[in-house]
């Protein structure tokens, strides 16, 4: 299959103007009438279980992408993804994986000390015996 760059230079390698015109007036309405402008960052959204939920009924009820959804909800398309296809955020629990990462996330981008897991306790030593004040034995006394 060839690109459609690959395409436009065969086009143009046989003469086909007429072609090549009618290529670049498609391009032009194309431009015209995308509804999801590209390469624009949005400033992603914590992500909540009713976010989720916003998404998958997006996803079920209209013929939008997930390029669109993501722009439309302001995140980024990898998350409508992780919605859709693992069913992820959709609960409020803390312990959940991704809720784990995005906590940890943020307190790295605070610049929150990483949390120190404790050290396994030690069974507490005894004290070394104390030594015994054993009399000093002379040849003498045996």
């Amino acid at each position: 299959m060839a690109t459609l760059k690959e395409f436009e230079e065969a086009l143009r390698e046989h003469g086909m103007n007429m072609a090549l015109a009618l290529l670049e007036r498609l391009r032009e309405r194309d431009r015209a009438t995308r509804t999801v402008k590209p390469a624009r960052r949005l400033t992603g959204q914590k992500m909540t279980p009713e976010l989720a939920r916003a998404i998958l009924d997006l996803h079920a009820t209209t013929g939008m992408t997930q390029q669109e959804i993501a722009f439309k909800v302001g995140v980024n398309q990898g998350r409508v993804n992780e919605v859709i296809k693992r069913g992820k955020w959709l609960t409020d629990d803390p312990q959940a994986p991704e809720a784990v990462a995005r906590d940890k996330a943020v307190a790295r981008m605070r610049g929150d000390p990483k949390p120190r897991k404790a050290a396994p306790r030690k069974a507490a030593k005894a004290p070394p015996p104390k030594p015994r004040n054993q009399g000093q034995l002379l040849l003498g006394d045996l």
